[in-house]
């Protein structure tokens, strides 16, 4: 795979200065760039969405749709865990003490993830090489779905606009399943890390034991309390998992697969044209920043700008250096991507995909 190379020429200091800002805005109001107390109990609720529901399962007689609708809301809690807590403390900036990062960061497991393939497929690749082609596997998403004008267009394309959600929920499952093998044998053998190199059967046996702790957790230790069929439990575990993944991967699509942001390919000697900075802000796209319910559960990710620019700043944060950040890249001349509505983006990005899906030659 070709290096890619980031411009170091930023001729009007546009980071430099936007940095400096942010700065002065934290030693301004004494505060850590960290969570607060707001994350802190935030991330209990978000726990208790996930966790109490499946307890209530185990422990008490309701009926099976009743059960089934619990599943749901452990989904909304799910993905409400992953955006809230697992994604600052992966970023290590969910505290400033580095064993809290880590074991929050170690709630991904509960999630069907694994630590060392998050970090260098989000941390590591799609922080630096955003909407990169053949380096952002965020936007690969095989054949089945075109994201990039930079992909092979095939006929099945034509009707993405119409098939793309129903597979959007299938994301969390795939983790659970078969995404972390493929990543895991693939960044080992390409010596990938976010930090020092692990020892390679050290990260398998974690993965292999983490595995086969959480299906026994979420399916052979539901077969063994409730008095159900095996099948009734793997539905409820896809319900959690489907709906977990919806949210999941709307709320990335919303952010990077929409009109307003670009698709930039490097030149033949692997230059991109921009400093990483600027790349960050052609690249990313905000939605609905001033509403406070989506700013809430998606754990500032509608601030995609101030999370791809400062990814080690708490989302706590986000909404207060939107102002700093749209106002520098205003007066740099540079563009600041944002859709004022959650239902607007929504609408863009599937009037997106569909530009997408029409063969190149008439697209």
């Amino acid at each position: 795979m070709k290096t890619i190379n980031f411009s170091r020429v930023d001729k009007a200091k546009f980071f430099r200065t936007l940095n400096k800002r942010v700065n002065t805005y934290f030693k301004e109001h004494n505060i850590k760039r960290t969570g607060n107390w707001k994350l802190y109990t935030k991330a209990i609720l978000m726990f208790a969405i996930f966790l109490v529901p499946f307890i209530l399962i185990l422990t008490i007689d309701m009926s099976q749709w009743i059960k089934l609708a619990l599943t749901v809301l452990m989904g909304i809690g799910m993905a409400g865990v992953g955006m809230n807590v697992m994604h600052d403390a992966n970023h290590e900036s969910f505290s400033k003490r580095k064993w809290v990062n880590k074991l929050m960061g170690s709630s991904i497991y509960i999630l069907a993830g694994n630590v060392y393939n998050w970090k260098v497929q989000h941390n590591v690749l799609h922080h630096t090489f955003t909407n990169v082609k053949d380096h952002d596997e965020d936007i690969d998403a095989g054949r089945i779905i075109r994201f990039s004008q930079h992909s092979k267009w095939f006929p099945i394309h034509k009707l993405q606009k119409y098939y793309s959600i129903f597979l959007y929920g299938l994301l969390t499952i795939n983790w659970a399943i078969t995404t972390d093998i493929k990543q895991m044998h693939s960044y080992l053998k390409r010596k990938l890390s976010y930090g020092k190199f692990p020892n390679p059967a050290t990260e398998w046996t974690k993965l292999v034991i983490s595995k086969i702790v959480y299906y026994a957790f979420w399916i052979v230790l539901p077969i063994a309390v409730l008095d159900v069929a095996w099948w009734k439990v793997l539905i409820g575990f896809f319900v959690m998992h489907y709906t977990a993944g919806m949210i999941l991967s709307l709320v990335f699509q919303l952010a990077h697969i929409v009109p307003n942001t670009e698709m930039p390919l490097p030149d033949k000697d692997g230059n991109l044209e921009h400093t990483w900075a600027v790349h960050q802000l052609y690249t990313t796209s905000n939605f609905a920043p001033s509403n406070r319910l989506v700013n809430f559960y998606t754990g500032g990710l509608n601030h995609q700008v101030e999370h791809h620019i400062f990814p080690h700043i708490s989302h706590v944060h986000y909404g207060k250096l939107a102002k700093i950040v749209k106002e520098t890249a205003k007066e740099f001349n540079l563009p600041y991507n944002e859709y004022k509505t959650m239902r607007k983006a929504i609408v863009e990005h599937f009037k997106h995909l569909a530009a997408l899906g029409k063969q190149p030659q008439t697209a």
